[in-house]
């Protein structure tokens, strides 16, 4: 706890959020607190340290939020850490097994002494000592994580307001015992989709209560949530492609909820074949017979949708268009395009014209009208045979029409002069 953790050291934020915590914990009726420390009797030296370094430094009682926090501001640490030896003795503190007794286990390192907290934890089942261990890490690299999963559940804290947070999602736990998870399933069923933005909303209303960007612990499940307040119904909004919507939620008291969204999702990506002169193109992209644009995404970009089929609108010149293209599970779905050629005009005098895609057939396809007050203009245009139509912009007779043919490569350049 004297390792430096954002402009102090980790004793000195700690005091802070504990001093918050405990302060919450006021008032609170049918609840007593006490303060166990480890490591901080005997310094730890290159040949010794104390493992059984642990003490129950206030014990049990109703009102002794004061004594709690008047210690904990003046504790130093100086020793080793003995994370299963104070465990099971803190298992011995409270003065009710009866009670619901929780832990709540605070430290900067991994088991420094027995390294069998887990052997204690099971100890205390078979014991049928009833208690719910809590622990919390500060700054914990993550590869220790997993010694932790069989105490209890593990919070990491890897900064000053997210050991805030957790601090006050433990409390809410730990006092109300209401817990959300938010499983956004697949195909399969299983809750594997994530990192989406996931709005709640009171059922009915436009009142937004809960913002959450949804995650995935270290074991790769949907992390659990302590804040939601279980006394009103809710709307869930998962901010997919297309969004899903959830209506009419109950949170249940005392219990651990579920909240279930069918959010299967597969990647679509747009990306150009061959040389080309121009790398960003622009990709309309709508649910398939639906004319709403859903989105709009630069090829190469890699976007998330739901599965589906979609209807793609690539904004190249001339457009081109893919219909019910289909978005799988868990899967990229590719669609290629031509590079583009380089097409540069030059005239002498003012001209109105438009060009034309010629495809061989009767019907030549409009690409976009020339801008009649510059001499000269440039476009990127898809592979293929193309023709200019135009007149002097003076001209006051058709019998001035011209037609001009040209083919465009891709990667390649095309000078025009008319």
């Amino acid at each position: 706890m004297n390792g430096k953790w954002e402009g102090a050291t980790k004793i000195i934020r700690a005091r802070e959020i504990l001093n918050e915590a405990i302060t919450e914990l006021e008032g609170v009726p049918n609840l007593d607190i006490a303060l166990r420390v480890y490591g901080h009797q005997s310094p730890i030296t290159p040949t010794y340290q104390d493992c059984n370094d642990t003490k129950l430094e206030v014990p049990f009682g109703p009102n002794n939020h004061s004594k709690i926090k008047n210690f904990i501001n003046m504790v130093e640490p100086k020793g080793t850490t003995p994370i299963a030896r104070s465990l099971e003795a803190a298992a011995e503190d409270f003065p009710d097994k009866n009670a619901r007794n929780i832990i709540i286990l605070i430290t900067d390192g991994q088991e420094a002494c027995d390294q069998f907290p887990c052997e204690v934890a099971r100890k205390l089942k078979s014991k049928g000592i009833n208690v719910t261990p809590f622990v919390v890490g500060l700054g914990i690299d993550l590869k220790y994580l997993n010694d932790f999963d069989c105490i209890g559940r593990f919070y990491e804290a890897s900064t000053l307001e997210s050991f805030r947070k957790v601090m006050k999602s433990v409390i809410s736990d730990a006092l109300l015992n209401t817990t959300v998870q938010i499983n956004l399933n697949d195909t399969y069923k299983k809750p594997s989709e994530t990192n989406v933005t996931v709005f709640l909303y009171e059922a009915g209303t436009n009142n937004l209560k809960y913002t959450f960007m949804h995650t995935l612990n270290f074991k790769g499940n949907p992390d659990t949530l302590t804040v939601i307040e279980p006394t009103m119904k809710y709307d869930m909004l998962v901010n997919t492609l297309p969004k899903v919507e959830v209506k009419n939620i109950t949170i249940q008291r005392n219990t651990h909820n579920i909240i279930p969204a069918y959010c299967p999702q597969g990647k679509l990506v747009t990306r150009i074949k061959g040389p080309t002169k121009k790398t960003e193109v622009k990709v309309r992209v709508s649910q398939a017979g639906k004319s709403i644009t859903l989105n709009v995404q630069e090829v190469n970009e890699v976007q998330n949708y739901i599965v589906g089929n979609y209807d793609l609108e690539i904004l190249t010149l001339p457009r081109i268009y893919h219909k019910d293209v289909a978005v799988n599970q868990s899967a990229h779905t590719y669609i290629e395009i031509p590079g583009s050629g380089y097409l540069k005009y030059k005239t002498y005098n003012p001209i109105v014209g438009q060009i034309f895609k010629v495809d061989g057939s009767d019907k030549d396809e409009w690409v976009c009208d020339l801008d009649p007050e510059k001499l000269t203009d440039y476009f990127y245009l898809q592979p293929g045979s193309y023709k200019f139509v135009y007149r002097p912009k003076s001209a006051v007779s058709t019998d001035y029409t011209s037609v001009k043919e040209f083919r465009i490569l891709s990667g390649e350049n095309t000078i025009v002069n008319l």
